[in-house]
């Protein structure tokens, strides 16, 4: 593949932000603890006062998959990405009313949409938030949490996770497979809303 090819696909998908105090912190759906335990750091740090875990069991799966590292730390019986997070979050030292949870979400849209409904039912007053996710996920993240809350201002500041990076996705079938397979959702995903913004 070109380089170019290479350079612009990994521009695009690959978002990533310096991190900053925001008013809350957004976790799309997961099972690797790095995405909590990282966005538990920055709360700890004082970049956030909410923690807002999302996510269900996936709409692929009938049951949660399980824990994907650090199974001898994070060993509960989880039933959702949100129940798996929140215990990463107190297990790394945040308090329980720091977090918002939102657990029937079975995918990445839901995972956004979902998270605009607890925030609303909460009463939370959110201006500017970071979301924490995987970093071959991070552009899709973004558009969907940025059409969720059209009004905040967002940054991305994202995890590693399966050795899938912006500098190595291209050079083993792993890699390959899930980068340009996000890259196709972020377009056949979002073909109607970008349709019916472009055309108002």
């Amino acid at each position: 593949m070109n380089s170019r090819t290479i350079t612009d696909i990994s521009d695009f998908i690959f978002v990533s932000d310096t991190p900053c105090k925001v008013d809350a912190i957004f976790l799309p759906g997961g099972s690797h603890p790095e995405q909590p335990e990282y966005a538990a750091e920055l709360y700890r740090k004082g970049y956030a006062k909410w923690l807002i875990p999302s996510g269900g069991v996936s709409i692929k799966r009938d049951k949660w998959p399980g824990v994907r590292s650090k199974g001898d730390i994070y060993n509960g019986d989880y039933q959702s990405d949100c129940e798996f997070f929140t215990d990463v979050f107190v297990k790394n030292g945040v308090p329980a009313d720091a977090i918002i949870g939102e657990d029937k979400s079975g995918h990445t849209r839901d995972n956004a949409f979902l998270s605009r409904k607890v925030v609303e039912e909460n009463g939370l007053q959110i201006k500017t938030a970071l979301i924490v996710c995987k970093a071959f996920h991070a552009r899709r993240c973004l558009m969907l949490y940025q059409m969720a809350f059209p009004d905040i201002e967002l940054k991305v500041c994202p995890i590693h996770c399966y050795n899938i990076t912006k500098d190595n996705w291209y050079k083993n079938e792993q890699g390959i497979d899930r980068v340009l397979g996000e890259l196709a959702r972020c377009g056949n995903q979002f073909v109607g809303d970008i349709k019916e913004y472009l055309l108002k």
